[in-house]
């Protein structure tokens, strides 16, 4: 301990000789360690929120259908149990969720134009909690009940059908025989959604109504679940496939849209991996601040080693300095990435780029999402990454002569 407080003088005290130098290494440190922390909040958040809006679309965290739905979603392979019997499977499961529904491929009509869209027969009592609509936003009102007869659209659909809220629209679909089912309806509303194209894609019915159309009596063509975290459902699927057979399947929400689990695995190796870029360009400024302070010491370092400084103390030297400027900078770029995210943290618009968010699958509100295991991780790979980078200016220092580098800038 007393030869590690040694070290840390000797190493402040060359730092801060060249102050000027010091303190430009310091702010490239700080600016790096706020870009990684500031994009990847950012990206975090905005991940998040294309994760959050996709799942609430399929929707739940585990669903169950028929083995051949998924392939092939028709009415043809629906599930046989109604709602008696699915009630009696889940209803003292404990999950924080769980609905059953009707969804189908249809073509909706207007009066002018036609649009093919995915049918949802739903409870909305009992999706409330966890749809992607806001029930209390809607234009006119939502479905009040599984035997509503009217229908609900999106915004963006009924602005594509030339249609609105009072007005009247086909929905037509096929029954299991692949007869023609079709049924009016009046637009008792439109929704919106975080993401426009989801207004452009679903159309919600009452779950009884939809099963009335297709003449399918009590069955549904999928039972969706909700759990408390999108990344942790395995409890949550294990309580699903223990209650039920081999007659349905089960399957987990990244399963079901790959396109969402293979992002939510991107961004798991995504800030890993900006860390390690962001460094490499710090790294060539980090290494030649510690080659040119030994360059600049060469004949101090001989003097120290001549009157008894053993190599691994110069080697320990080196590095401490390395690790003081780093940590100096990572916690004023901790400090300064904490300050930018907090204004913005309830939502920054986007807007101006809304149409390339949405091909992205991102909404035009995007809520940067901090977490500490986040600043943790840059900080700990930006330290190891240093001291990596620190060994060759040290070890070089550790290994002169001491009469040959005194004698060199003598």
């Amino acid at each position: 301990m007393h030869g590690l407080g040694v070290l840390l003088r000797l190493a402040r005290r060359y730092l801060w000789r060249n102050h000027r130098r010091t303190l430009i290494m310091i702010g490239a440190i700080a600016f790096g360690a706020w870009a990684m922390i500031f994009m990847t909040a950012l990206t975090l958040g905005m991940v998040d929120q294309v994760l959050d809006d996709g799942i609430s679309a399929l929707p739940g965290h585990v669903q169950m259908h028929d083995p051949g739905f998924l392939d092939d979603p028709s009415i043809g392979n629906r599930i046989a149990l109604d709602d008696e019997a699915l009630a009696a499977l889940f209803a003292d499961a404990g999950f924080r969720g769980w609905a059953s529904r009707v969804r189908v491929p249809a073509v909706v009509m207007s009066e002018r134009e036609s649009r093919g869209v995915t049918l949802l027969g739903i409870d909305p009592a009992a999706e409330r909690d966890f749809s992607f609509v806001d029930y209390d936003a809607v234009d006119g009102r939502f479905l009040e009940g599984a035997d509503d007869r009217g229908v609900v659209i999106g915004r963006r659909l009924a602005g594509k059908l030339e249609t609105g809220v009072g007005k009247r629209v086909v929905i037509m679909s096929q029954d299991p025989e692949n007869e023609l089912a079709d049924r009016g309806f009046r637009v008792v509303g439109l929704f919106r959604a975080n993401m426009p194209a989801f207004e452009e894609s679903y159309v919600f019915i009452g779950k009884r109504t939809a099963q009335e159309m297709l003449r399918i009596g009590g069955a549904t063509t999928e039972v969706v679940f909700v759990g408390d975290d999108y990344r942790d459902v395995e409890p949550l699927y294990d309580a699903v496939v223990g209650a039920v057979d081999d007659s349905v399947e089960v399957r987990r929400w990244y399963e079901v849209d790959a396109y969402l689990g293979t992002m939510l695995r991107v961004m798991d190796g995504f800030v890993l991996i900006w860390v390690v870029v962001i460094f490499l360009a710090l790294s060539f400024g980090l290494v030649n601040t510690l080659v040119m302070a030994v360059f600049e010491r060469v004949r101090e370092i001989g003097l120290m080693m001549a009157l008894g400084m053993k190599p691994r103390m110069i080697l320990g030297q080196i590095i401490v300095e390395s690790m003081l400027l780093l940590a100096v900078g990572l916690a004023i770029g901790d400090v300064l990435a904490w300050a930018s995210i907090q204004p913005i943290k309830d939502g920054l618009d986007i807007s101006i780029v809304a149409e390339g968010m949405e091909m992205m699958g991102a909404a035009s509100v995007l809520y940067p999402k901090l977490r500490l295991y986040d600043v943790v991780l840059a900080n700990v790979v930006v330290l190891i990454l240093g001291f990596l980078a620190s060994l060759s200016p040290a070890w070089r220092a550790s290994r002169y002569e001491p009469v040959e580098a005194i004698t060199k800038v003598g």
